[in-house]
Order: structure tokens, then sequence, then C-alpha cells
């Protein structure tokens, strides 16, 4: 675990013991404990959710794009005032 050997944990252990001491060593190593528990949850879920993104991305590059029909665009009447087989010039020039 991590390279470190048996004397080398019994070391840390002491050296905790006599720093913290015997009546918070069991509060810390529990709490120690359920962040380990976390992090290792969080780890999982995240790499639960990048392969699952992953693997939809593949999914939608491996299958074609659906095939769309073409849009039917509504017919729209022309106003009534402006009529297009008579040019604007004369419309506007009076009869002689």
């Amino acid at each position: 675990m991590f390279g470190i050997g048996m004397p080398e944990m019994i070391i840390i252990l002491v050296i905790a013991l006599i720093v913290i001491g015997p009546h918070k060593l069991p509060e810390l190593a529990k709490s120690l404990g359920k962040g380990l528990a976390e992090f290792k949850k969080a780890t999982e879920d995240f790499q639960k959710n990048v392969q699952e993104e992953s693997r939809k991305s593949e999914e939608k590059e491996a299958t074609p794009p659906p095939q769309v029909a073409a849009a039917v665009t509504p017919h729209v009447e022309t106003p009534v005032h402006a009529s297009p087989s008579v040019p604007v010039e004369k419309m506007d020039t009076p009869k002689s």
C-alpha cells in the first residue's frame, strides 16, 4: 500500500498516538475512513459518468443522422394594393 511496509506503518501510528492522543485517535481514524469512502464513491461516480458520456458520443458518431423530410412552405398571398404585373413607374404617371 503506497510502498509503505509494516514497520513504517507502526512508526506512523505510534507517532500519531503520541501527537494526537489516545482519546482523539479513534475519532480521527473514523472521520478519515468516512472521508476516504466518500472520495472513493465520488471517483467511481465520476468514472461511470465519463464512460457513459463516452459511450453516448460513440453511438452518435456510429449512427447516421435521421433523414429530414422537406419542409412545406405555406402559400403567402400578395397584398391587394401591390400588383406584381403593373410596374411602379406606370402607376405614378398621370394619364393624358
